[in-house]
């Protein structure tokens, strides 16, 4: 199956062509200025290194996900998903938690709304 054309990364200045945003070289340094400048006050003192270690743990205990598993797929957990959202009063209770692959997990969130939630009423005239 033909695959898409690399494209430069989008780092300023270099050329390297990657399949991604960032070549492997400024993946990091992007993630890092992201971390400490572009990302929300709130979700970075909830996914900070506690919910790291939460996650982690969580992602050793349940290494399926669990979404696929119910339709009869094996597929490694990459994610894991609040069922109540911390927003609304959700917390890291394993019993609030849901391990899921990055497909799941996307169209998991998507369907209850949080994604884009500050963009939904600029955007769809609400």
């Amino acid at each position: 199956m033909p695959r898409k054309p690399k494209h430069p990364c989008r780092y300023p200045g270099c050329p390297r062509l990657t399949d991604e945003r960032y070549c492997e070289e400024h993946r990091k340094l992007e993630s890092r200025r992201y971390e400490k400048y572009g990302r929300d006050p709130v979700a970075k003192r909830r996914y900070g290194s506690a919910w790291q270690k939460i996650r982690a743990r969580f992602l050793a205990a349940h290494p399926l996900c669990e979404q696929c598993r119910k339709e009869g797929r094996l597929t490694v957990a990459t994610e894991v998903h609040h069922i109540l959202p911390l927003g609304h009063g959700g917390t890291n209770d394993e019993e609030n938690l849901m391990a899921l692959c990055k497909p799941c997990h996307s169209r998991i969130s998507v369907e209850m709304g949080d994604r884009f939630r500050k963009y939904r009423g600029k955007c769809s005239g609400i």
